[in-house]
């Protein structure tokens, strides 16, 4: 048995405790370049935190889908202020901005030097400048793990900036920062978390760290998303969903995904759609192909009985085999009136195309069983 295990080097879990921020950030810097979702307003509790301490900052605003081009504003506005500490608040497009950027103020050239897949895909050499991350989601986990999500319109694709040099330092969980989310984006980036469990559980690069927080993350998630949808005040599910995060994403960073991020990379490029709605979208039907194709052609995979083992986490009866999970997921699906895939856009005249670019998906190749181009077709019509 071998394997890696790749983390922050401090979490600091617990509701209240975005008010430590500014003691965390004197340690590490001087002048911090904040960066927010699209609407910097919702960072004003950080803002109250930071001007009570006297921290200086800066603030810059990212896109729900932050592109090749904001990652090279935010970089030369970062270097015109002269900020050392970059702090990402939001969800996983600021966590994605800011990793980027602090990785770029110390890594000389344009991020297409770095990029793969549409850039020279160059290794970073030095470690990314002190970064904070401080999630406002309970959903994308990305404030753990070591690459950022990049878009280039022009090419009309989702490609990482990738490197273990780019995990912060320090995050800061805080449930209560979650409160406030609608219900519509609890539900998305609550199965956005769900999917992030279940892929790295029956990876073909799962490992007995990552298995413990799959196994306890779907559990949380099972007894708290559909809870917190109702509730949003709902303090325990609350906590239990930025824990289901917080382990989703350490899974997917230290085990691979599946067909559900090997479908969803390429869709966001081709679509506007949120992430988390593109997965929640995908994610009973992946799980079904996955399972028959795993019955015809590979029957004695462990992957089935982890599916097995799934259907029995999230619907509590110990008998329950793995479609029973996937008739769950499709349930709560249902209660959570996730959109189908053609609401944001979607077509099939696009199947050709996304199945070709999801079969070469990076993530794709995490999946418990190659699936043929039919078979992601039959996810597409099933979520469409």
């Amino acid at each position: 048995m071998q394997f890696e295990f790749s983390a922050p080097a401090r979490i600091i879990f617990g509701p209240g405790r975005l008010s430590d921020t500014c003691a965390y950030a004197k340690e590490m810097g001087h002048i911090a370049l904040v960066v927010t979702g699209q609407k910097s307003s919702r960072a004003a509790p950080l803002f109250d935190v930071l001007k009570k301490g006297s921290f200086d900052f800066v603030c810059f605003s990212t896109h729900p889908e932050p592109s090749v081009d904001i990652i090279r504003q935010g970089t030369r506005y970062a270097g015109e202020k002269h900020c050392d500490l970059i702090i990402g608040y939001g969800g996983g497009s600021a966590m994605d901005t800011a990793k980027a950027i602090a990785a770029l103020m110390s890594n000389s050239g344009d991020p297409l030097d770095y990029l793969e897949i549409i850039g020279k895909g160059r290794s970073l050499l030095k470690p990314s400048i002190p970064w904070i991350a401080i999630p406002t989601t309970a959903g994308s986990g990305a404030e753990v793990t070591s690459n950022a999500v990049i878009a280039s319109p022009e090419h009309h694709v989702k490609v990482s900036l990738r490197n273990p040099m780019m995990i912060a330092p320090l995050v800061i969980v805080d449930p209560e920062l979650t409160f406030s989310l609608p219900s519509s984006v609890t539900a998305s980036t609550g199965l956005d978390a769900l999917t992030q469990l279940i892929e790295p559980y029956v990876s073909i690069k799962a490992n007995p760290l990552t298995d413990s927080l799959c196994r306890e993350g779907i559990r949380r998630v099972a007894l708290s998303l559909l809870k917190v949808c109702e509730n949003g005040n709902d303090q325990k599910a609350r906590e239990d969903m930025a824990l289901a995060a917080l382990f989703g994403g350490f899974a997917l960073s230290n085990a691979k995904l599946g067909a559900v991020h090997g479908i969803a990379g390429p869709m966001g490029g081709m679509i506007k759609a949120p992430h988390g709605g593109i997965c929640a979208g995908l994610l009973p039907h992946v799980m079904e192909v996955n399972i028959r194709a795993l019955k015809e052609r590979l029957p004695h995979s462990e992957a089935l009985a982890r599916y097995d083992e799934i259907a029995r986490l999230l619907t509590g009866d110990m008998g329950a085999e793995a479609q029973n999970g996937v008739e769950w997921v499709r349930d709560l699906c249902i209660s959570l009136k996730i959109p189908s895939l053609s609401r944001y856009g979607l077509h099939k005249t696009d199947f050709p195309i996304l199945v070709e670019k999801a079969q070469r998906a990076s993530s794709m190749k995490g999946n418990p069983i190659n699936l043929t181009s039919e078979e992601i077709n039959d996810i597409l019509s099933s979520a469409v």
